[in-house]
C-alpha cells in the first residue's frame, strides 16, 4: 500500500478490483495566484500587523493601572501645565496648517457625451462609395483606405460631419462651427438637464480642441451660447492631440484648488470639417479612416457638499511629454503634402514612441497607485538585472491590483492590443475601449469619457473602484487621470449607451 493513499477494494461479477485513491498533490494543485495574493496582502499591511504587538502590549499595561497610578499621572500633569499647553498649542497649530495646506479633494458631479443623428452615420460601404465619388483619390488610395476600415475596429454606425455627406463635400469655416456648436450644445445641454446646475454658476471654463481654432474662440462661443457670467475664468486649449482632454481636466483641477466654492466644466472635442485630407498620401489618409464625430462635457466641483452626489474623486494626473525628442515631436504631424493638400500625417514609428512614453508615465505614476508589494517585486528586480543578470527582463507591474476598470484612448485597434499585451491586462479590461472604437470610433480627447460610459451602463463601477484613463496625443505625449468612485455609479440619462448597451459587447473581426 502506498503511504500517501488509501486503498478501497471492490468486486464486480465476482472479481476483486483494488482501487487506489492518491491524495492531491496540494504543491501542484494550488493555484500560484493565490500564493500572490497572499503576499500581496501580508506586505500591504505589514505596518498594521507591526503594531498588533505594541497594541496588545500597551492595552495590558493599561489594564494592571489602579487609582493610585491615575493620580500620580495626573498630578504629574498638573506640575507639568505650561509644558503640556505648548505641546497642545503646537498640535493645534500643526494640525491647523495641514488641513489648511493640505490639496482640496476634486469632485467629478456628472459629464455627458454627444451623439450624433443617425443621418449622419457611415457604413463602410457609404464611406468608400462617398469617398469614390468625390474624384479626388486615385484607385491605390481607395483601396488603401478600405484595407484600413476592414483593420480598423470601427463598426457599421460611427459618425462623421454633416458637410462630408455631400458629394462633393462643403468643407467650410461655417460647417466647421456649425459642428462645433452641435457637438458642444448637446454635450452640455444634457450635463446641465442632468445635474440641475445653473450655467451662471461655473466659475472655470476650459475646452480642448486640437484642429479647429477659430477667433473667437470655442470657449468664447459658449459663454455667449449660454450667458456665462463675465469674470468667468475661461481657457481654450488648442493643438495638443487626443490626449488634451486629460491636459484640461489637470488644467481644471489646478484652478479649483485656488478659486474656492466653485465649478469647473471640461468641454473636450475633435472637429473634422475642415481637416478632412483629399490628397493620396498614405500616412495621412489614415485619419480620415479613424476619427470621427464626439465630445464630451465634464462638471468638476470642490464644494465639500457636492461629495454626497458626485460620480468620482479625482486622484492623480500624471503628464509626460517627450516633445524634447525629434522623432517624437514630428510623429503626428499637420502639413502639406507635395499637391499643397493639407493633412495630418502618421509616423511608422508611432507605436514605439508611444510606447517609450507610456513607459514614462507609467515609472511616475506606479509609485503613487501600486501596492508596496508591487513595488518592492519591480525594485528587487531591477537591482537583479543591474548587478547580477542584465540579459534578465524587467519585471511588469500588475497594474491590476491598483485599478479596476482601465478607458484606453481608443486611437485606433493597434493601441489597445499593444496596451493589452504590454500591461498582461484581461479582455474584459479593454471591453470598454474595443466597444467605445466599434461604436463611435476615434472621438480624440473624448473617448476616455465614452468608454468611463460604458463601463457605467455595465453596472461594473462599485463603490470604491479605481479607474485608470490613459491617452495619447501628438506632441508627443502621454497623460494619466485616476478617479475613485465614490458610490455604486449608475449611468446618467440620454448616456451615449441608452439605446444599445445590450448589443454590446460584440465579436470584432481580426
Amino acid at each position: 500500500m502506498d503511504s500517501g493513499g488509501a486503498t478501497q477494494v471492490t468486486t464486480a461479477g465476482g472479481v476483486q478490483i483494488r482501487q487506489t485513491r492518491r491524495l492531491p498533490d496540494f504543491l501542484q494543485s494550488v493555484n500560484l495566484k493565490y500564493v500572490k495574493l497572499g503576499y500581496h496582502y501580508l506586505i500591504s499591511n505589514l505596518l498594521t500587523l507591526c503594531f498588533i504587538p505594541l497594541i496588545f502590549v500597551t492595552l495590558i499595561e493599561a489594564s494592571q493601572m489602579d487609582l493610585g497610578d491615575l493620580r500620580h499621572l495626573w498630578l504629574h500633569l498638573q506640575y507639568n501645565l505650561v509644558s503640556v499647553i505648548i505641546c497642545s498649542a503646537f498640535m493645534v497649530f500643526g494640525f491647523t496648517v495641514y488641513i489648511m495646506s493640505r490639496p482640496r479633494p476634486i469632485y467629478l458631479v456628472d459629464y455627458s457625451c454627444y451623439r450624433a443623428p443617425d443621418h449622419l452615420k457611415a457604413p463602410y460601404n457609404r464611406f468608400l462609395e462617398h469617398s469614390r465619388l468625390t474624384g479626388d483619390f486615385d484607385e491605390s488610395s481607395l483601396e488603401f483606405q478600405r484595407k484600413i476600415l476592414e483593420r480598423s475596429g470601427l463598426g457599421e454606425e460611427t459618425y462623421v460631419p454633416e458637410a462630408m455627406h455631400f458629394i462633393p463635400p462643403r468643407p467650410s469655416m461655417a460647417a466647421a462651427r456649425e459642428e462645433a456648436e452641435q457637438v458642444m450644445y448637446g454635450a452640455l445641454d444634457n450635463l446641465f438637464a442632468n445635474t440641475n446646475v445653473k450655467p451662471k454658476n461655473i466659475g472655470i471654463l476650459v475646452v480642448n480642441c486640437s484642429l479647429f481654432n477659430p477667433t473667437p474662440s470655442l470657449s468664447a462661443m459658449i459663454v455667449n451660447k449660454y450667458k456665462l457670467r463675465g469674470n468667468i475664468r475661461s481657457f481654450n486649449l488648442g493643438g495638443m492631440g487626443c490626449s488634451a482632454g486629460v491636459i484640461a481636466i489637470d488644467l481644471a483641477k489646478d484652478l479649483l484648488q485656488v478659486h474656492r466654492n466653485t465649478y469647473a466644466v471640461v468641454v473636450s472635442t475633435e472637429n473634422i470639417t475642415q481637416n478632412w485630407y483629399f490628397g493620396n498620401k498614405k500616412s495621412m489618409l489614415i485619419p480620415n479612416c479613424l476619427f470621427r464625430v464626439g465630445g464630451s462635457a465634464v462638471l468638476l466641483s470642490n464644494k465639500s457638499v457636492d461629495r454626497r452626489r458626485a460620480k468620482y474623486r479625482l486622484v492623480h494626473v500624471v503628464r509626460t511629454h517627450r516633445g524634447a525628442d525629434d522623432k517624437a515631436f514630428r510623429c503626428v504631424y499637420q502639413e502639406q503634402d507635395d499637391a499643397g493638400k493639407t493633412g495630418v500625417s502618421l509616423s511608422k514609428d508611432l507605436m514605439a514612441i508611444a510606447g517609450g512614453a507610456l513607459k514614462t508615465n507609467i515609472t511616475t505614476l506606479g509609485p503613487l497607485v501600486l501596492p508596496i508589494s508591487e513595488q518592492l517585486l519591480f525594485f528587487v528586480t531591477l537591482l537583479v538585472k543591474k548587478l547580477l543578470n542584465s540579459s534578465m527582463k524587467p519585471y511588469i507591474p500588475d497594474f491590476k491590483l491598483a485599478f479596476d476598470h482601465f478607458c484606453i484612448h481608443a486611437g485606433g485597434r493597434a493601441v489597445i492590443d499593444e496596451l493589452e499585451k504590454n500591461l498582461q491586462l484581461l479582455p474584459i479590461h479593454v471591453e470598454a475601449s474595443r466597444m467605445a472604437l466599434h461604436r463611435f470610433g476615434n472621438t480624440s480627447s473624448s473617448s476616455i469619457w465614452y468608454e468611463l460610459a460604458y463601463i457605467e451602463a455595465k453596472g461594473r463601477m462599485r463603490k470604491g473602484n479605481r479607474v485608470w484613463q490613459i491617452a495619447f496625443g501628438s506632441g508627443f505625449k502621454c497623460n494619466s487621470a485616476v478617479w475613485e468612485a465614490l458610490q455604486r455609479v449608475k449611468p446618467s440619462r440620454n448616456g451615449p449607451w441608452e439605446d444599445c448597451i445590450d448589443k454590446y459587447p460584440v465579436k470584432t473581426e481580426l
